[in-house]
């Protein structure tokens, strides 16, 4: 097998368990605390990441005081408000809707790096953007016409969308980090952080919920969501993308919303109307857009 097929491979499964977390954190969310599941999942994610950091790397990477600081303000806005507000969003729309907005997140990062840091996008780019928004606005105008499931879809889906925002800033925030980090390092010092932020809430939320109340399906999702979408997901990401274009590695992100989609009908009997069919299409057009050089 070559090495790009492998590639292709590697990118495509790490959509597909990104989609997944959509459907995973719906199921968690309807029985376990958020803070508290959040800190469980980046315990198990860590008890896992640093055996491999020391056994392959040797240990933690030597990084300036700012590179930590800018990693620990990464982790607050991908690991922790985007995941609150991805999963309070969830306990308000369904898992379908969210995970086409979630899709937007290439485009959202045009229209910050646009506002911000003056990158004016090109033609192209732009129409990508106007393409992935106009699927956003579909999905909301029309989301209580089809009977899909929500208690407040149009909250659900701001929450969501804001989390995106914050998905977005992480991966901007990024590049301000100069030295070469390897993705087993990033995860680990991610992760680590993540549960920085997470465990205050958590424990006490462990302290006053009852735990024996949360089913064996609830404790599996945890398991799921702390093994394969923090860990298994992010390491074949960045196995992938190493290996081919950015633009090609754009394109695989098209996967994401299919895999929600999919996944929220076959396990969570979720109804898929035509807003969300409509609007994925312009979403995954709109990547499309973004994707090519």
């Amino acid at each position: 097998m070559s090495v790009k097929t492998t590639a292709y491979i590697n990118l495509t499964l790490a959509m597909v368990l990104v989609g997944s977390s959509v459907v995973a954190g719906k199921v968690m969310v309807a029985e376990l605390p958020i803070f508290l599941a959040s800190a469980m999942r980046f315990v198990l994610a860590l008890t896992i990441l640093i055996p491999l950091l020391y056994t392959r790397e040797g240990g933690f990477p030597h990084i300036s005081r700012r590179s930590w600081l800018m990693l620990a303000i990464q982790s607050l806005c991908g690991s922790f408000l985007f995941t609150i507000l991805l999963l309070y969003g969830l306990t308000l729309t369904g898992p379908a809707s969210a995970g086409i907005i979630t899709a937007t997140t290439p485009a959202c990062m045009g229209i910050i790096a646009w506002l911000f840091l003056k990158n004016r996008p090109a033609n192209q780019t732009t129409a990508g953007i106007a393409l992935s928004v106009l699927g956003v606005l579909v999905i909301n105008t029309a989301q209580n016409t089809d009977g899909v499931s929500g208690s407040n879809p149009m909250l659900g889906n701001l929450l969501v969308l804001g989390a995106v925002v914050f998905e977005s800033l992480f991966l901007l925030l990024r590049k301000t980090i100069p030295e070469p980090l390897s993705p087993l390092a990033v995860s680990a010092i991610i992760s680590g952080f993540g549960l920085f932020w997470f465990l205050p809430m958590g424990a006490y939320e462990a302290c006053t919920s009852d735990l024996s109340a949360i089913s064996a399906t609830g404790w599996l999702t945890v398991i799921y969501y702390g093994i394969f979408v923090t860990v298994l997901a992010y390491l074949l990401w960045f196995a992938g993308i190493t290996k081919v274009p950015a633009s090609t590695a754009g394109i695989f992100t098209a996967i994401m919303p299919i895999s929600t989609v999919v996944l929220s009908t076959l396990i969570l009997a979720e109804p898929i109307g035509w807003p969300q069919l409509t609007g994925c299409g312009f979403v995954l057009g709109g990547i499309m857009l973004i994707s090519r050089k």
